[in-house]
């Protein structure tokens, strides 16, 4: 028995590599795990009076102000995106070549920078009301901006997207075909799609509709613009405004519940996902021919939300600059760029690096604890941007305040005084945490075409370790790596609350000009570094711009 044991016992040189595969990456979970776990050690020793005033005070509102919102741009989204999914993907109309692709730029418009341009524009002194006022004498009948559904109906244009590509692509793989075969059980065009059709692409968009679900709890930059109280907004306000680390981690508890769910409903709502290979049939199928007023009603449609979404946004954007740069374009936008070009510069090299590395150590030692600690490390994402911030910046704090005790006491007065908490690698740590899933998907999708044939052959040559990793798979990796690295830089230029709260002092980028310009109503001043942004938001839309008639 000793013997089979000893056979069937991995190799020692097998259980190193898979205990230093298991150390690494428990290491790079921290960034993830430590936010998650400050917050629950508040959860566990809860204060009273902090909970007392906050069920009391603050969170009826708040909590029935964030459901409203989250169901309100959730089911505005899914019924937004699955309609334009279905006449982009089986219906032909005038245009459609162009918006089956247009329709995905809102994603280039941060939902904060959507926000403030519709309350400048929109607002009682805007520029539409005042034209109003002047033609027809009075703007009453005109509905208020600032309102719950102002920023839902923001929120709903700028997330939209995320069910319009999930659902084009259900839509691509059985929509036409399922449709003509129920149409020749004698159903009718609308019962088909609603019987047969529709049904068969809900799992692509209710998986749509919670990821827009986990961006609404997430948002920070347009509920602020909009000064509607939500989870984020008053977290932020119990940290910087309150000075109360204790109120801001027990609204970081209520907020994670919140994501918890919503994670959870994602992810059953993924595992309804069938996947079949019906591109010939698909592309056998005929397309819907919109003739007359169909036909206009269609293009109307996808032009208006194109419009509403993009088109007339940046145009709005575009028209205040030319107004306002002469004045504000000066030293001080080099820094925000710079500043803004640094950190996303750093955090894509970091996190394209470090996505290289899981998806390797998953690959190789792909033993359950290690996928266990892939999942966990790339789960930030997840998790909102306030509650990564306050979780990584107070224990760093814990951390600089004792070391600062001990120089006081080993040094005496002339100690030296610590920041820990203010520097870019708190700042690069929250990045890491949140962003790293957004390097590792397109990393490990590359990584898994690498077939085991191709790593023989290379071993076989004498590539091996290192070299294998370096002489054939960065090579084959290039597109991937270039794609992780846009997506993670384009990410941290529009990030905002993570910047807010754990950068150095000083260290304004451009989407913390956006938030300080809009903060004190100056709509036409946050156009510049808004516009900046939005330009290279424009990068992964064009990634994620359809090339074909099928989605993979």
């Amino acid at each position: 028995m000793a013997v089979v044991a000893a056979e069937l016992a991995p190799p020692r040189s097998s259980r190193a590599a898979d205990l230093r595969s298991f150390l690494l990456l428990a290491v790079l979970c921290l960034p993830a795990l430590v936010p998650l776990a400050v917050v629950l050690s508040a959860v566990l020793t809860p204060e009273v009076e902090v909970w007392s005033h906050l069920l009391q005070y603050v969170l009826p509102e708040v909590i029935a102000n964030t459901i409203v919102l989250v169901v309100g741009v959730s089911l505005g989204a899914a019924v937004l995106g699955t309609l334009l999914a279905w006449v982009t993907s089986a219906c032909e109309f005038p245009g459609r070549r162009f918006f089956e692709w247009a329709l995905l730029l809102p994603l280039a418009m941060p939902a904060y920078v959507l926000a403030f341009i519709a309350i400048g524009y929109l607002d009682y002194a805007g520029p539409l009301q005042s034209w109003l006022r002047e033609v027809f004498g009075s703007s009453r009948w005109v509905p208020p901006i600032r309102s719950t559904g102002g920023v839902i109906a923001v929120l709903t244009l700028s997330l939209y997207p995320y069910v319009y590509l999930l659902a084009r692509a259900a839509f691509l793989s059985q929509g036409r075909r399922a449709q003509e075969a129920a149409r020749s059980l004698g159903m009718s065009a609308a019962r088909a799609w609603w019987r047969v059709v529709l049904p068969m692409a809900r799992p692509w968009i209710v998986a749509g509709a919670a990821l827009v679900a986990m961006e609404t709890l997430a948002d920070f930059g347009a509920v602020s613009v909009f000064n509607y109280d939500t989870l984020t907004t008053t977290m932020y306000r119990a940290w910087f405004g309150m000075f109360s680390v204790n109120a801001a981690l027990e609204l970081a508890a209520v907020l994670l519940v919140f994501v918890l769910i919503v994670f959870a409903f994602e992810r059953r709502a993924r595992a309804g996902l069938r996947f079949a290979t019906t591109r010939d049939l698909s592309q056998q199928a005929p397309r819907i021919r919109l003739r007359g007023a169909r036909a206009t009603l269609a293009t109307c449609f996808a032009a208006v939300v194109f419009g509403l979404g993009f088109f007339f946004p940046v145009l709005q954007l575009v028209l205040w600059v030319v107004e306002r740069a002469a004045m504000d374009l000066d030293a001080r936008y080099f820094e925000f760029v710079m500043h803004s070009v640094v950190l996303a510069t750093s955090a894509a090299l970091i996190i394209s690096a470090a996505s290289l590395l899981v998806a390797y150590l998953e690959r190789h030692h792909g033993t359950l604890m290690v996928k266990l600690l892939v999942r966990i490390a790339t789960s930030g994402y997840a998790i909102p941007g306030t509650v990564l911030a306050i979780g990584i910046v107070v224990p760093i704090i814990g951390v600089n305040n004792t070391l600062q005790s001990w120089l006081s006491a080993w040094l005496g007065p002339s100690a030296p005084a610590l920041l820990l908490q203010g520097t870019l690698i708190t700042v690069l740590l929250a990045y890491f945490a949140r962003f790293l899933a957004v390097g590792f998907n397109p990393v490990e999708s590359g990584l898994n075409r690498i077939t085991a044939a191709i790593d023989e052959a290379a071993v076989s040559l004498g590539a091996a370790g290192f070299q294998l990793v370096r002489r054939v798979h960065v090579p084959l990796l290039r597109t991937s790596l270039m794609t992780a690295a846009i997506l993670v830089f384009v990410d941290v230029m529009k990030e905002m609350p993570i910047t807010l709260i754990a950068r150095p002092f000083g260290w304004d980028t451009l989407a913390v000009r956006v938030f300080e310009m809009t903060s004190e109503g100056e709509w036409e001043r946050a156009a510049l570094p808004a516009l900046a942004i939005v330009l290279v938001g424009l990068i992964p839309a064009a990634l994620l711009t359809p090339r074909g008639e099928h989605v993979a």
